[in-house]
């Protein structure tokens, strides 16, 4: 019977009494570990993870188990999933954690920059938040700023008796202009009349040019914001795929990952070929979910090499005292492309034939 550690005590009681049921099964069957793994297809290091709670079993694991011990699959699965929401609510609060303590240490850090600083020169005068009358002599005097709030703007002087409220333009030049004012009273000298009549004129001539100007520009935005909405939005990409539950990787994401640790095993897996070289068999193992494949080696001798080929890309694995070993995974394009070969420790060599589409 296999000596367990005891489990973490942090890890959550549905989680714990799931990793038990699977110890206990484990210890009816009469199997050692390294069996089980021999017999599911799971490393022997994972299932010292699952059943010492430092990882959760994926579902194809505990189907694999359910079948070696002959256990009711339902009941099985009913647990797995308590013990998968217990993880993730174990996970979510981690990251809670987590988040609070950065939060903690950005504002020790904001606060420890933010503090007092030492006394240097005064302000020259003028500056922001420095008390003193507006320039000019007409308005409040100015409020000294306080730290973290904004500047009060001075207030304008108020307009005198006919001045052109709002656009602080002499009486004259406001009026010519048309936009309020007084008209002037007549001189007795031509010459003054005549310079204030040419004033007038320029200024006249100076709002003509700039409301053109803006009523152009005004023209071009409302072109361009037209364009804009009649320009047709280029085709979004194509999205990453959804995957299920448990599976965290597709494609060249899964090249030279543990396919367990990534959960394309279990229910997402089936074999495409297999062969037998010399007293050990080899298999292509391929999960169209991960879009992945990996070479699996049972009745193997410590030494034995297998290894994975797709196209250009490969991994290989070599089997230790387990009689058993896999590679990491290689991404798969083409099931056509994808073979499996094994090196024996006795020099025998061979690989699984061409699988076709």
């Amino acid at each position: 019977m296999p000596r367990w550690k005891a489990l973490p005590e942090e890890l959550d009681p549905q989680i714990r009494e799931f990793t038990g049921q699977l110890r206990r099964l484990v210890d009816r069957s009469g199997l050692s570990i390294a069996a089980v793994a021999d017999r599911t297809g799971y490393s022997k290091t994972s299932w010292e993870r699952y059943l010492n709670g430092r990882l959760l079993a994926p579902r194809g694991a505990i189907v694999a188990l359910g079948e070696v011990t002959g256990t009711n699959q339902a009941h099985l699965n009913t647990m797995w999933e308590l013990a998968e929401r217990a993880w993730s609510r174990a996970e979510m609060r981690h990251d809670m954690t987590m988040e609070a303590i950065r939060i903690t240490q950005a504002r020790a850090a904001l606060d420890e920059a933010g503090g007092p600083r030492g006394h240097g020169r005064s302000r020259p005068s003028g500056a922001v938040g420095t008390a003193g009358p507006v320039a000019g002599g007409g308005g409040s005097p100015s409020v000294p700023a306080q730290r973290g709030s904004l500047p009060r703007v001075p207030q304008q002087p108020q307009a005198g008796p006919g001045a052109a409220p709002g656009h602080g333009l002499p009486p004259a030049v406001a009026f010519a202009a048309g936009i309020g004012g007084q008209q002037p009273p007549p001189t007795r000298r031509d010459g003054g009349g005549r310079r204030t009549a040419v004033i007038a004129a320029v200024v006249v001539g100076v709002l003509l040019a700039v409301t053109g100007a803006v009523l152009l520009l005004g023209r071009d935005g409302d072109s361009e914001g037209a364009e804009a909405e009649n320009t047709p939005s280029p085709t979004p990409t194509a999205s990453a795929p959804v995957l299920p539950a448990g599976v965290k990787c597709s494609g060249s994401t899964c090249a030279g990952k543990d396919p367990e640790d990534m959960g394309c095993g279990g229910e997402h897996v089936r074999t495409l070929s297999s062969a037998t070289v010399g007293t050990s068999v080899i298999e292509v193992r391929y999960s169209e979910t991960c879009a992945a494949a990996w070479a699996r080696i049972t009745k193997a001798a410590p030494g034995d090499v297998v290894e994975i080929t797709a196209g250009d890309a490969g991994q290989n694995g070599t089997a230790d005292a387990t009689t058993a070993a896999y590679t990491p995974m290689v991404a798969v394009k083409r099931t056509a492309d994808v073979r499996a070969c094994a090196t024996l420790a006795s020099g025998t060599q061979g690989c699984t034939a061409e699988v076709s589409e």
